[in-house]
C-alpha cells in the first residue's frame, strides 16, 4: 500500500537499539505500522508472526530447538501472545549473547513491557512506535493537512474519504474490545470499556476525576483503575502525571487524561468530518493533546530517557507539558489560539519563577515567533510541524 513508503523517524532509534541490546522490544499500538518498519529495516532477517498459525505452531512446538537452529537474526511479531517465550529467549541469548540478535513485536499488551523487561533484564532494549507524527508525513502536505483531525495511523492514508477513514476507525475499536483484549486473557465486558473510552473523550486533556467517572460507570475504584491499567498498557490513552518540586505552592496530586491519537478521540466523541471540529467544545483541549504527543515522541527520538510531566498548582496555574532531559525542564504551554494572550502567559512565566528555570515556551497556532516576556518565547506550530522542539 501506499503509505508503507514513509520513512519513520524510529528507524534511528531501532538501529541505535540493535547496536547495544541483543533483543530489542519494538511496542506500540495495533497497526502503528511496528511490521513495517521492522521488516523494511531488517530484510534478510528470518520474519515470524504469532498471529500466523503455521509460525505459532513452529515456535510453540519446539521453542527451544527453533532457537539453537536459529541463534540470531530473526524477528517475531505480537510476542504477547505467546509470553512463555520469554525465558526460553533468555536461555538462547545467554548462550550466543550478541547485539541486534532478535527483534520482538507486540501490541496492544498490558504488562507487556514489564514483563519482558523483568525476564530479560539486561539484554533487552524497549522502543515505542507510535502512529504517524506530523513531521514523517511532512513531504505530503495532503497527508500532514489531516493528520490533527484523523489521527496517524498508517492503514488511514491508503483510504480516500470521511466514509472510509470512519469505518476503518470503528472498526478499529470494536477489534481492540472485542478480539484483542480477550485474546490476553483479560475479562472485561466490551460494552464497559467502550462506555469508560468514550467517557474519556469528553474529559481528554483535564485532571482525571476518578469519583465521577466511577459514578457514572457505577465502579469501584479498584476496577476503574484496572481499566485505565488496559486502555494504558495498550497504548490507547496516557495519564500524564504532575510534577512535584520543593516550592512552597500547594500543587495538584491528580494526572491529565489524554486519548493518545487524535483520530480516535474525534470518533469516540461523535466528530465524523474535519468540520465538526471546528464548533466542537473539546477543540482546543484535542489540540493541546495532539501537541503534547508530538512533542513527547519527538524527545524520546532526540534523547535518551526523557521524563514527561505537567505542572499546576492549586491555584490554576498551569504548563500543559515539562519535559526533564536529565537535570534540564523545558516548560511548554499549548494554545490553539492564532495569537498568545497575554493570559496564556501567566502558567508558563509562574512556572518559570516557581522551578527556578531559565526560559519557557508557548507553542500556538499563528505565524511569528514572537518574544512576550523576558522569560518566554511563543513559537508557531507551523514552524515545529515538520519536525523539532521548542527551544532549538
Amino acid at each position: 500500500m501506499q503509505y508503507m513508503v514513509i520513512p519513520r523517524g524510529a528507524l534511528a532509534s531501532l538501529r541505535l537499539h540493535l547496536r547495544a541490546f541483543p533483543v530489542v522490544l519494538v511496542a506500540g499500538p495495533r497497526q502503528a505500522g511496528k511490521t513495517t518498519l521492522v521488516r523494511s529495516a531488517l530484510p534478510g532477517w528470518k520474519h515470524l508472526d504469532l498471529e500466523n498459525p503455521a509460525d505459532f505452531s513452529l515456535l510453540s512446538s519446539d521453542p527451544q530447538g527453533f532457537f539453537a537452529a536459529n541463534p540470531g537474526r530473526v524477528s517475531i511479531d505480537e510476542v504477547q501472545r505467546m509470553p512463555e517465550l520469554f525465558p526460553v529467549l533468555r536461555s538462547a541469548i545467554d548462550r550466543r549473547r550478541r547485539p541486534g540478535s532478535f527483534v520482538l513485536t507486540g501490541s496492544a499488551a498490558p504488562g507487556l513491557l514489564r514483563q519482558g523487561g523483568e525476564t530479560l533484564a539486561g539484554r533487552i532494549g524497549l522502543l515505542e512506535l507510535t502512529p504517524f507524527g506530523s513531521a514523517e508525513l511532512a513531504a505530503r502536505p495532503k497527508w500532514l493537512a489531516q493528520r490533527w483531525f484523523w489521527g496517524g495511523f498508517p492503514p488511514l492514508y491508503a483510504l480516500r474519504g470521511p466514509a472510509e477513514k470512519t469505518l476503518w476507525l470503528e472498526q478499529f475499536i470494536a477489534t481492540f474490545l472485542e478480539r484483542d483484549i480477550p485474546g490476553l486473557g483479560i475479562s472485561v465486558p466490551a460494552a464497559r470499556l467502550r462506555r469508560l473510552w468514550t467517557m474519556l473523550s469528553h474529559v481528554h486533556g483535564g485532571l482525571l476525576n476518578a469519583s465521577d467517572i466511577c459514578r457514572s460507570l457505577d465502579i469501584g475504584a479498584t476496577a476503574l483503575n484496572h481499566h485505565l491499567d488496559i486502555l494504558e498498557g495498550a497504548f490507547m490513552i496516557r495519564r500524564l502525571q504532575p510534577y512535584h518540586a520543593n516550592v512552597a505552592k500547594r500543587l495538584v496530586k491528580s494526572p491529565k487524561l489524554y486519548i493518545r491519537d487524535t483520530g480516535l478521540l474525534h470518533h469516540l466523541a461523535g466528530l465524523r468530518s474535519p468540520q465538526d471540529l471546528e464548533t466542537w467544545p473539546g477543540r482546543g483541549n484535542s489540540w493541546e493533546g495532539f501537541v503534547v504527543e508530538e512533542l513527547i515522541r519527538r524527545a524520546r527520538e532526540r534523547w535518551p530517557s526523557p521524563r514527561f510531566w505537567f505542572w499546576r498548582t492549586q491555584a490554576g496555574a498551569e504548563t500543559d507539558l515539562l519535559i526533564e532531559v536529565g537535570r534540564t525542564l523545558i516548560p511548554i504551554e499549548i494554545k490553539a489560539s492564532a495569537s498568545p494572550a497575554p493570559k496564556s502567559l501567566l502558567g508558563v512565566r509562574q512556572c518559570v519563577k516557581d522551578l527556578s528555570l531559565k526560559h519557557g515556551f508557548v507553542v500556538y497556532r499563528g505565524d511569528r515567533t514572537l518574544s512576550v516576556a523576558p522569560d518566554v518565547t511563543a513559537i508557531p506550530w507551523a514552524s515545529l510541524e515538520k519536525g523539532g522542539l521548542p527551544g532549538d
